[in-house]
Parts: structure tokens; sequence; C-alpha cells
């Protein structure tokens, strides 16, 4: 079957996290797979979010891809987002890039390789909700040692055509109490304590984190330098090398205050920070306890910032079978959105990502994916398949 067509099927199957039901997308992929004789495991929770793993002894490579997709509401789309339109260019639709556009990749390339009468010599592994935390998904298959491994492994994520991902930054999500001390509001600033200012305050205090830049090795930094001039051309975004050296951080929600006419007594705020290597989180988080005043922290995700080896197996077979479909200097990168290779560096995968996507729609309305991306990364894959196997194209 064609990738593109493959891959219109799989966006007309709405699987919008929340709620992450991916009972029906799972199905259409199990049944993929079984016509190639390739048998698999569904492993789900009651409320249909599914996951899928293939069952069957396939050496030391996995693929990873996420089925579940950013909400998207109908209005101010050129085409619905739940179509799947094909057209000469593109296929339309939420999920098209990220990352439904990679996991029709991944069937494909699986398809093509079975036709020639070989075993696949890897695992393929779906799963329900890495837009929100993989606590059903990848998390849960680790949890459960339901995945080989540990293995090398390619997330089919977009990336840019001929880089690679190989790491990403950490990230530190901490939701923050601020108490006020109640008066009349017509005696405020004069009488009383905002915990609504008390939470602006700190926002305003916790700016200077981003004016500094951390040291790494020599190595790591030339690997950012690189990376940043990659996704400084590739996203428009001029200021990527602070981005990736520095701590970013986001003030997601602010919900506080009683009445208009009462000084607010209490204001909660949801924050989220992404750490560059060379930040210990520990040193953050005193950081953010001590700006914070009034504000006590009442609950945290963190993670360290990740890295796969440059110059191990999966970077130097993946960055050779795409030199053969691309022209043009190709380099693995870094960047700064989190995805679930952290979860499975944990735990001893070498990981990287690439796929097929237009980087500049992720999330956004309008989001499609290039055919001749689809097409060129389930031929990437394919070389792949074949590098693992021991067998040629």
């Amino acid at each position: 079957m064609q990738v593109s067509r493959i891959c219109s099927d799989l966006v007309k199957i709405k699987t919008e996290n929340p709620p992450s039901r991916t009972t029906e997308c799972i199905e259409y992929i199990r049944t993929f797979l079984d016509g190639l004789g390739i048998p698999c495991q569904i492993i789900g929770t009651a409320d249909g979010q599914d996951n899928l793993v293939t069952r069957q002894p396939a050496g030391n490579l996995m693929f990873c891809g996420h089925v579940d997709v950013v909400p998207a509401m109908d209005s101010g789309w050129k085409k619905p987002p739940f179509s799947g339109i094909i057209d000469d260019e593109f296929v339309h639709g939420r999920g098209s890039t990220d990352m439904k556009g990679g996991c029709a990749a991944i069937l494909s390339a699986a398809e093509t390789f079975v036709n020639t009468g070989a075993k696949l010599p890897a695992n393929l592994v779906f799963v329900c909700d890495e837009e929100t935390g993989s606590e059903n998904g990848i998390q849960r298959l680790l949890r459960e040692h339901a995945l080989p491994g540990p293995c090398d492994c390619i997330i089919a994520e977009p990336t840019p055509a001929r880089h690679p991902n190989i790491g990403q930054k950490g990230l530190m999500r901490i939701n923050l109490a601020f108490t006020g001390r109640p008066a009349h509001g017509s005696l405020y600033p004069a009488v009383g304590t905002s915990a609504i200012m008390e939470a602006m305050q700190f926002l305003s205090s916790i700016r200077t984190v981003y004016e500094e830049e951390h040291p790494v090795d020599p190595h790591l930094e030339e690997i950012i330098r690189q990376s940043s001039g990659v996704l400084a051309q590739e996203l428009s975004l001029p200021m990527a090398q602070s981005v990736l050296k520095r701590v970013t951080f986001n003030p997601g929600t602010i919900s506080g205050g009683e009445k208009s006419n009462v000084v607010a007594q209490h204001c909660n705020l949801e924050m989220e920070f992404r750490i560059p290597w060379g930040v210990k989180i520990t040193d953050l988080q005193a950081r953010v306890r001590a700006h914070a005043g009034t504000g006590t922290i009442l609950g945290h995700e963190s993670h360290e910032p990740t890295l796969t080896p440059s110059d191990c197996t999966i970077v130097n077979r993946t960055c050779d079978a795409i030199r053969q479909t691309y022209s043009g200097e190709v380099f693995p990168i870094v960047q700064w959105a989190a995805s679930d290779a952290r979860h499975l560096r944990k735990f001893g995968y070498d990981v990287i990502e690439y796929g097929p996507g237009e980087l500049t729609l992720l999330h956004a309305i309008d989001e499609r994916v290039r055919i001749e991306s689809l097409e060129k990364a389930a031929e990437i894959y394919g070389r792949i398949l074949h590098q693992y196997a021991g067998t040629t194209v």
C-alpha cells in the first residue's frame, strides 16, 4: 500500500489526546501487520488507551511511534483536520506530521521488506499517549517489561531530512501555590498582600534564568553549534543556539483571587522549564524556591537532559541510510522538545528520532506532511532494516 494512503487512513481515525482513545487506530495497525504475518500484542486500558507491540525475535532494532495527536478544532483549517485529504503534494490533517506520517513510513517500510521474503529484523511499537507524558504508553510498556531490549531504537518523530536527532533538553514542570493576606481591595497596596502580585513578582525575578548560558564539553558544544544552525534555518529561529544552551520557561496557567474587591488570598501557577545540558535540576529547583517568596511548590515532574552517543551503531547506520537518499551534509543534532526518547534512554536504549514532517506545522492549524518526505522516510527505514538484517536493498 502507498505510504501516503496509510498516512491518510491513520489521520482519518480520531485519536486526540486527551482522551487518547486509540483502539480503532491500533486495530488498523494490527490488521495491517497481521496481513504481513507479523504477530502483535495489544496492551491497553478499559478506557481504550491501547498500545501495540510486535511479538517475534527481531534482533537489536526497534521502531517506535505514537498514534495520539494533540486536539484540533475545525475552525481556521483550510481542509478539515481529520479529512486525511491527499493532493498532488501533501497528506493533510491533524497528526500527519506529528506523527502518523512517521507511523505510516514504519508500516510501509515493514511491508516492503517482508515482501522480499526476508524476516523483519525489528520489533515495532505503537503507543497511545506521548502527547500527555506517556504514563499509559511507553512508560507502562517499560514498567511491565513488554518491550524487547535494551536495543537500538528509532522513534519516527519529524526531524530535518538530513539530521537525525540524538538528544533533548531536560524538563521540569512545577505547581506553585502563593498565599496572600486578604483585605478590602480599595485599600491595596497600602493594606494586605496579594497572592496574585506575589506570583507576578516571582515570574519577574525568575526571568533571570534565561540570561545565562551553561558550559558543556567541547564535543557536545560542537553538536549544539551545528544543531543551532540547522534548527535556525528549518524553523526561521535565529535564537536557536540560545534556546539550546539556556534554561527556557513558560508560565502555562495561572489562577487565583476571590473577587475584584478582595485582595487575593490564593494564586496557583503551573510552569514548565526546559533544561539544557550542564544544568542540574536540583540547582534549578533550589533557585525556584529562592525566588518563590510566599510560594510553595506543591508538586513537580522532572527529567534530566538526555543524549545518545553520536558514534553509536544506530546513529552511524541511520546517517549512512540518509546519505544514500539525500544529497548534502548529514550529521546528528539535538533539540529542545521532549519525547519518549527520554524514557527509553533511562532503560539503556540507544535512541534516535528520525521521521517525515513539516516542522513549522507541529501542533498547528493546517498540519500536513509532504508525500515525498513520507516516501523517502520509508525508503531510509528500509535501508536500515536491510543493514540490521545483513541483506542488500
